[in-house]
């Protein structure tokens, strides 16, 4: 199993677009004489998760995502707990474009953000229903997205090391220090687009502009039918890249073979090619022009400053920013099920892996791995297991219909 795993939900997740709601009013409180409010997060899988509470009283977890324009419910359990407007029905596209889904708005909303944040008469958007069903590939209960409808009003602050976002008051925002690289960024409807320069495979040095998307659990994803100039790398496997509205997603997984950002340069990076392409209007409405989507898997190794109102982006290289990239070793896509979220299915298998020649089944439950049991793992977990170094001997227990059943397989790169 691999990243794509989480990934898998990105498309859904955040790359939603439509127009942005307009009335707004701006009632926005930090309590902090600092004018600033600090929001713990945790990174689940490679999604920024961090807790608002909605009209004072209904907690719940939202993934903080750059690449989508609005703030959403999209869990309709809770439609019943906001002023909803169903005389408004709106329609976003899903993941592939194609499909649409069906919003209404909800306005007059108040959101605590941590303990020093407090807007108030939010609009946002409420989905009809749960399409998405993010549990099942986060392991973890995910009620909603903010989007840059609200992030847009301040400077923002994300330290990745100390899991902590700070929201500042743009009118007291001072410059960052030297360690700090001013990015080659561009922002559109309030999302920020870098350009980096990148050799994808040997002598294919290309420009990118990539949209920065902190909802993305991925490294890199690139269009490979937006430029004939792109010349895939020679190592690849066929995979579904992740699940949407429209179905399966469809491409290749391969390796970067550089990426240079911030005056930094990375190596080797996973990286999903996606070869569905869209038609004009999509790309110049939608995507912006843009080649594909940088995620947090990379933009983690930074600490970020985004300046909304100046349209300017800050990024401090951490420690051992240029670590490897790790991925997939056995070839199996896992989806979380069950109440707790810890009832292990295989979504898919790639053909060729060691999974899949051992015998393992899209449909099986993972209930074992190496004789321990799955059922207090993580999906994460799981993740990392399978990311283990070449040559490890993996013996999992499968449930299959009612039968229970050993395989074993060794782990080996597949890019």
């Amino acid at each position: 199993m691999r990243n794509r795993l989480l990934s898998s939900l990105f498309f859904v997740l955040l790359s939603i677009v439509f127009s942005p709601v307009s009335g707004q009013n701006k009632l926005i409180e930090i309590t902090n004489a600092n004018g600033k409010a600090e929001l713990p997060f945790e990174l689940v899988n490679n999604f920024i998760v961090v807790d608002i509470t909605l009209n004072g009283f209904l907690p719940l977890k939202f993934i903080f995502d750059t690449g989508a324009e609005n703030t959403i419910l999209t869990r309709s359990t809770f439609n019943g707990f906001v002023d909803i407007d169903y005389s408004r029905k709106i329609k976003l596209f899903g993941s592939d474009l194609k499909n649409d889904i069906t919003a209404y708005i909800a306005r007059r909303v108040n959101i605590d953000i941590g303990d020093n944040l407090k807007i108030a008469q939010q609009t946002m958007l409420v989905l009809e229903q749960d399409y998405f069903h993010f549990e099942n590939y986060t392991g973890v209960d995910i009620d909603g997205i903010l989007g840059a409808d609200i992030l847009r009003r301040f400077v923002v602050y994300i330290n990745f090391k100390r899991s902590i976002i700070t929201f500042q008051d743009p009118s007291r925002f001072k410059k960052p220090r030297s360690s700090y690289i001013k990015a080659n960024v561009e922002f559109h409807r309030y999302k920020p687009y870098l350009y980096l320069s990148s050799e994808i495979s040997t002598n294919n040095d290309y420009e990118l502009k990539l949209l920065m998307d902190t909802g993305a659990s991925l490294a890199i994803l690139l269009y490979t039918f937006g430029d004939s100039l792109f010349q895939l790398p020679e190592h690849l496997i066929r995979s579904n890249l992740g699940f949407g509205l429209g179905g399966s997603i469809e491409g290749y997984i391969g390796r970067l073979r550089r990426l240079s950002i911030a005056n930094q340069h990375l190596e080797n990076i996973v990286t999903n090619f996606q070869d569905v392409p869209f038609n004009e209007f999509q790309d110049s409405i939608f995507l912006n022009d843009r080649n594909g989507i940088v995620g947090n898997v990379v933009l983690s190794r930074f600490n970020l400053i985004i300046d909304y109102i100046n349209e300017t982006l800050y990024l401090q290289a951490r420690k051992q920013f240029n670590r490897k990239f790790k991925f997939d070793r056995s070839g199996i896509n896992l989806v979380a099920l069950g109440t707790n979220h810890n009832k292990f299915i295989v979504l898919e298998v790639i053909k060729g892996s060691p999974a899949d020649l051992a015998g393992i089944q899209k449909g099986d439950e993972i209930r074992s791995i190496n004789g321990v049991s799955t059922f207090f793992k993580s999906l994460e977990s799981l993740i990392r297991a399978f990311q283990k170094k070449e040559g490890k001997k993996m013996r999992i227990l499968i449930k299959r219909n009612e039968e229970r059943i050993y395989f074993e397989f060794i782990l080996k790169d597949l890019i």
